[in-house]
């Protein structure tokens, strides 16, 4: 499938509307990820490679706020555990109509891959089977920081002993110095993928009150009081990072 560059904030706007995960952001998604977040493929590929070790047979493998499935992809490429399904859940309808597209294309290419169930829903409303893998990729910051914690302590409690979830996140610092150099070369990163200033200045106003991120202390807190035993911080470029958390 062709991917667009994404050029959505390219032209000057009266005014900055909120971001959403609308047609336009699922036109040129694939573009936009790759040239907004450090680390984006190694992340993706990784998930996967980390899934197949906590993977367990007859259990299913999530993937909330799967968006077009990158992780979903990851996952079935990855994991060869007998019995084991992937449930790729996002709110977005414009989201799972794509990832569906995505995952048959897949399905063409490759034999022997994992079952797939693609889910128009809430996360926050979705009662999960036994899981021995969560990947929550990019997802938790869109998340209301007052439902957070439940959420993730759903997510505990859908977990086998021996299972993992899997978290990546934007990180925000508390140190003044740290947070505004690691942002300054996050700009830098943007810039030197071809983003004009005009389209930084104005996605970052439309992303601001959608994307509420947390200082990887916060994770690791929240995490604990959700029920996990260990949290392993295992991937960090500029200020995204990942994290492993075991129950």
């Amino acid at each position: 499938m062709s991917q667009p560059p994404d050029r959505l904030f390219a032209q000057p706007l009266e005014q900055v509307p909120d971001f959403v995960f609308n047609e336009d952001v699922v036109r040129v998604f694939p573009d936009m990820i790759k040239r907004s977040v450090p680390g984006y493929p190694t992340i993706v590929e990784n998930l996967g490679v980390l899934a197949a070790r906590f993977a367990q047979p007859n259990t299913a493998l999530y993937d909330l706020g799967a968006s077009l499935g990158a992780v979903t992809q990851a996952l079935r490429r990855h994991v060869r555990v007998d019995g084991c399904r992937v449930i790729a859940v996002d709110n977005s309808a414009a989201m799972v109509e794509r990832c569906q597209q995505y995952l048959n294309a897949q399905d063409s290419m490759f034999q022997e891959l994992l079952p797939v169930e693609v889910v128009e829903a809430d996360i926050l409303n979705l009662a999960l089977q036994p899981a021995s893998v969560v990947a929550m990729n990019f997802t938790l910051q869109f998340i209301a920081p007052e439902q957070r914690l439940a959420l993730l302590a759903q997510i505990r409690q859908a977990l086998l002993p021996g299972g993992a979830l899997i978290l990546s996140e934007k990180l925000c610092f508390a140190d003044d110095q740290q947070q505004q150099l690691l942002n300054e070369l996050h700009l830098d990163f943007k810039r030197a993928n071809g983003y004009s200033e005009l389209e930084i200045a104005q996605k970052r106003s439309a992303i601001e009150h959608v994307m509420k991120p947390d200082t990887l202390q916060a994770h690791e807190q929240r995490l604990r009081e959700a029920g996990f035993s260990k949290v392993v911080p295992w991937f960090q470029c500029l200020n995204f990072a990942s994290l492993i958390a075991l129950p």
